[in-house]
């Protein structure tokens, strides 16, 4: 059952109005559900709505922020904010505060935080649920991408089907919650 929800998104608002829509409405449908949310800690762009929305409608809202960065942005309305020292110790505290991962649009920073716990649960370090919500087409060119590294034979096509990608925050978050464990690991052969 899920309890905790860790969003990975942007300090940057992006291109397109559609992405901090979606981020507003993922933060209420968070609060709907009596979740909380984890997340980046910062004010500005897709992280400062989805965390504003969230704490509006009444969710407990948990920002994580390394000290360097807590010194340059502004501090959001929040539950409780948690000032690390890095940003290793920030996601490490990011993954034992929540029970699934969401990514919304963003920048290297969300990619690098998604795929980190996108490995972590293929690998079988975990076994919270990893997803996306596609906003816009956002998501679009990497989903491309991934399926050429399937085919490329780097990614099993169970990895990739065990992304949950949805384009409706309830769906999403519905999904997250009733999605098996990976059976995975299989030593592999020799020059393969």
């Amino acid at each position: 059952m899920l309890k905790s929800v860790c969003v990975f998104c942007g300090a940057s608002s992006g291109s397109s109005p559609a992405y901090l829509e979606a981020a507003g409405a993922f933060g209420r449908e968070i609060a709907r559900r009596g979740l909380r949310l984890v997340y980046g800690g910062g004010d500005s762009g897709v992280m400062g709505a989805v965390a504003r929305s969230a704490f509006s409608a009444g969710a407990e809202v948990v920002g994580i922020i390394p000290r360097k960065l807590h010194a340059l942005v502004a501090e959001a309305d929040l539950t409780e904010l948690i000032v690390v020292e890095d940003m290793r110790e920030r996601k490490a505290r990011m993954h034992e505060l929540s029970d699934a991962f969401a990514a919304l649009p963003g920048g290297i920073g969300t990619l690098e935080e998604f795929f980190e716990a996108w490995t972590w649960r293929a690998l079988g370090y975990h076994a919270k649920p990893v997803g996306i919500l596609e906003v816009d087409g956002f998501w679009e060119p990497l989903r491309i991408f991934l399926g050429g590294v399937v085919d490329g034979g780097f990614l099993g096509r169970e990895h990739l089907a065990d992304l949950v990608i949805r384009t409706d925050p309830g769906e999403l978050l519905s999904a997250l919650e009733s999605l098996p464990p990976l059976a995975v690991h299989k030593k592999p052969e020799r020059g393969k």
